[in-house]
């Protein structure tokens, strides 16, 4: 087992050498800057490329021992660290794997960051629809017999790319079946497995998509490893795809000033989850066991398990997740996202030695619960899945849509229209309307129930005043 931490080590050792700077970054190891203390003493580690810190788009040294130590551990040919999320592990798979005008096979409800790819390479998406998934009331994964559906009708796709596991903490069985048969066709699968950093930690998480033969697997180790917000891994494991190819768009498409300690914290986070161990997993679950049988016992209260551990769906009774969400925030608890339906907590990939306040966490949820049984009960409609066609295309292609004008129009006038703006209901950041799509009545009565509960959108739209942005007719 690696206790070795390079780049950290290579930190630590130059930071010892009370180096004085003449280089960026401008703030000086922290001297000019007025933030609080606390985050001035990190920005003595706040570095930049210089001798014996090795460097990031061409590593020799340090960085090159940590990202080797990093496939390695996850069992790939080749890993990078990356500084800029897991939007441009995405973007440079798609990138590396299909040109401007070539097909790509895409899971409908994938992360904005694999359509914006798409878009900016020019591909043509094939669209794939999910299965529903009764248990958290979401969009899951893609069967088997859709995918095989849409090689048998578009053989000329260059890739296929899969959300694996979903936001909510659903995997699929049928995943190795799906890539075999891809390889089958030599196509390469690429796996936006942005909530699977974790899974290599111990045997009973999920497996990852890299145990199945997935091609380009790209990670966000910020999101359940402790990692700095932007850390994430990127993983080539692939006879189907050129690694220089992906290295080259990742160094187009990242920061030419990448920061040290968002790299220290990637080469950290490896580490953690190489030096997790049997005990440290057994503990984990004891407690969250506790905590969910703690839960349990508050009125009104559901507490739904799904296949990964680290996340818990809560519901309550006759009320919305948003109404939910308010009042823990309220109790100054902040769950990942909530839905119309109920709140996503991701619970913490807690060590033997680590302490978290479970039993008071239980009485804040307890007292927000009180709190909301004396309001207006919005109750959820029954959660379904859009109507959408198992496999589809755009209505109008990105580069003709791009040559169109574009109009604001109420959107309960907006059926059959082509949207022009993405709408994206943000948690999850899974698009409601893509660019390029006819807009259909599931669309528009899904987009109510959003606005209905008080969800926040991004992408280009105006619906504080009910508009949304469509091609002129």
């Amino acid at each position: 087992m690696q206790e070795k931490r390079p780049l950290v080590e290579a930190m630590e050792k130059f930071h010892k050498q009370k180096s004085i700077s003449f280089h960026v970054p401008g703030h000086k190891n922290g001297l000019l800057s007025n933030l609080p203390n606390a985050i001035k003493k990190t920005m003595e580690y706040d570095l930049t490329e210089l001798k014996g810190l090795d460097d990031y788009h061409h590593p020799e040294e340090a960085i090159k021992e940590a990202e080797q130590l990093l496939a390695m551990v996850y069992g790939a040919q080749k890993s990078f660290f990356l500084v800029n999320g897991t939007t441009v592990g995405n973007l440079s798979m798609i990138y590396a794997a299909c040109q401007f005008g070539e097909q790509i096979i895409v899971q409908r409800n994938a992360h904005k960051s694999i359509f914006h790819a798409i878009e900016l390479v020019g591909a043509e998406p094939i669209f794939v629809s999910p299965e529903w998934d009764e248990r958290t009331k979401t969009a899951s994964y893609v069967a088997f017999e859709v995918i095989q559906k849409a090689l048998a009708e578009y053989p000329q796709a260059k890739a296929i790319v899969l959300t694996y596991p979903s936001y909510y903490g659903v995997s699929s069985l049928q995943l190795e079946s799906i890539i075999n048969l891809c390889h089958a066709h030599n196509i390469p699968v690429l796996v936006d497995e942005a909530h699977g950093a974790h899974f290599r930690a111990n045997k009973d998480f999920p497996k990852s998509s890299l145990i199945y033969g997935a091609d380009i697997v790209v990670q966000s180790a910020h999101k359940t490893l402790p990692a700095l917000t932007m850390g994430s891994f990127l993983h080539v494991n692939s006879n189907l795809i050129d690694t220089s190819r992906v290295n080259k768009y990742l160094r187009m498409l990242q920061s030419s000033s990448p920061s040290y300690l968002l790299l220290a914290s990637l080469d950290d986070s490896r580490s953690y989850v190489e030096r997790y161990n049997e005990i440290d997993f057994k503990q984990l679950i004891y407690r969250r066991k506790l905590f969910i049988e703690a839960l349990e016992t508050i009125p009104q209260l559901e507490i739904v398990q799904v296949d990964d551990p680290l996340k818990l769906l809560i519901r309550m009774e006759k009320y919305s997740g948003f109404q939910l969400q308010k009042v823990l925030e309220q109790q100054n608890i902040y769950v990942e996202l909530a839905d119309t339906y109920q709140v996503l907590m991701i619970l913490p990939l807690l060590k033997v030695e680590h302490e978290y306040p479970f039993a008071e966490i239980r009485k804040r949820i307890k007292h927000a619960v009180d709190i909301l049984r004396k309001e207006v009960p919005i109750i959820p409609n029954d959660a379904q899945l859009i109507k959408q066609k198992s496999i589809s295309t755009l209505h109008m292609n990105i580069s003709l849509l791009n040559e169109k004008q574009g109009e604001w129009i109420p959107y309960a006038r907006s059926l059959g229209r082509i949207a022009k703006g993405m709408i994206i209901p943000y948690p999850p950041g899974i698009p409601l309307i893509l660019v390029g799509e006819k807009i259909t009545i599931a669309m528009l009565t899904e987009l109510e129930e959003w606005m209905e509960k008080g969800a926040l959108f991004q992408g280009q739209h105006r619906l504080d005043e009910k508009l949304i942005y469509v091609v002129e007719e």
